[in-house]
């Protein structure tokens, strides 16, 4: 199976084996059926929009989600649980909350990927992130085919960070998430360019979920290539976070270097800050590059391979570690 048109790196790579998901069904029969349990690796690929392909072939099963459905489970005066299976797209489950007046996921708009992959990664945008709404998920138990519900505290959500990430990386596969959205939200506007895109819009003191949507849209298409027409994942990196001390030092030799404190008492310093610093914006090897517009986001020109693309990102890494003594960790999945 080629899977160029499932990553929006836009890397051609083959599966071994590739098996559609469409329904809760067929990973029953694919995890019962002795035949279809060989060859390992299992992967999991959702909207290919994190993940990076670094080898001609992709060795082991790809189990591809393309589960749908969206459904109100419960509700109240105040919030509506949301259900919504994992092969969905999210920013077509932002839309469908918007349209129902429904709040928490506005600051989202635009994330690309599956819901699926909503809760692995904890996405995040402009001062809100998913473990501010979920509720629960359901998964099924890729070792024994069981089905559980997890609490979303026992996702042990965090920074682009999850148990899906850890403890749980490649044991289980995400059926559908529940996310408990407000009929009063309360808006989050203080974070990024929002508030001022909003002025830009002619948009008065009293914005709806609606605007901010509009606003978060219309500034990531400003920043961010559209994969279409670029190859990219988004943020390749996370934005690291140092210790307090190292940060003071460092500030003595970057006076200008932006930081963020956190409750723990770290400072989260851009990615992008850093990348642009050691002056990798712009810069391209072939086909492989980093974004003229966003130092955050590595790019594929046309014909990168994936290898290619990772050794651009190596040699970011340990350019940013040699001057900065800070070490970059991808946000993107890489397989190898």
């Amino acid at each position: 199976m080629q899977l160029k048109a499932l990553n929006t790196f836009g890397i051609a790579a083959i599966a071994q084996r590739f098996v559609p998901i469409n329904t809760l069904a067929d990973i029953h029969c694919f995890l019962t059926n002795p035949t279809f349990q060989q060859p390992l690796p299992l992967r999991i690929l959702g909207g290919g929009s994190n993940v990076l392909f670094c080898t001609a072939q992709i060795n082991g099963t790809i189990l591809h989600n393309r589960l749908r459905g969206i459904e109100v489970v419960q509700q109240d005066a105040e919030y509506v649980w949301l259900r919504a299976a994992s092969g969905e797209n999210w920013h077509d489950l932002v839309q469908y909350a918007l349209r129902h007046n429904w709040g928490g996921i506005e600051n989202l708009s635009l994330i690309p990927g599956t819901v699926g992959a909503a809760p692995i990664q904890n996405i995040g945008a402009y001062g809100v992130e998913l473990s501010h709404v979920l509720d629960k998920l359901s998964v099924i138990d890729l070792h024994d085919g069981q089905s559980q519900t997890l609490s979303a505290e026992s996702c042990e959500l965090g920074y682009r960070d999850s148990i899906f990430k850890r403890t749980a990386k490649d044991r289980y596969f995400i059926t559908d998430i529940t996310l408990r959205l407000s009929r009063r939200p309360q808006l989050q506007l203080q974070y990024g360019d929002i508030g001022r895109t909003l002025s830009d819009m002619g948009i008065g003191d009293k914005p709806t979920i609606q605007d901010v949507s509009a606003a978060v849209c219309r500034i990531r298409r400003s920043k961010l290539p559209d994969p279409k027409e670029l190859g990219n994942a988004g943020s390749f990196f996370k934005n690291p976070e140092i210790d307090s001390q190292q940060y003071e030092t460092l500030k003595t030799q970057f006076a200008t270097m932006p930081a963020y404190p956190l409750p723990n008492g770290r400072v989260k310093i851009p990615a992008a800050w850093l990348i642009e610093q050691c002056q990798w914006r712009g810069r391209r090897q072939g086909d492989a590059g980093v974004h003229q517009n966003h130092a955050l986001v590595l790019v594929n020109y046309g014909a990168a391979t994936g290898s290619q693309l990772l050794a651009l990102a190596q040699q970011i890494q340990t350019d940013i570690q040699q001057k900065m003594g800070i070490t970059l960790q991808p946000e993107v999945n890489i397989w190898e």
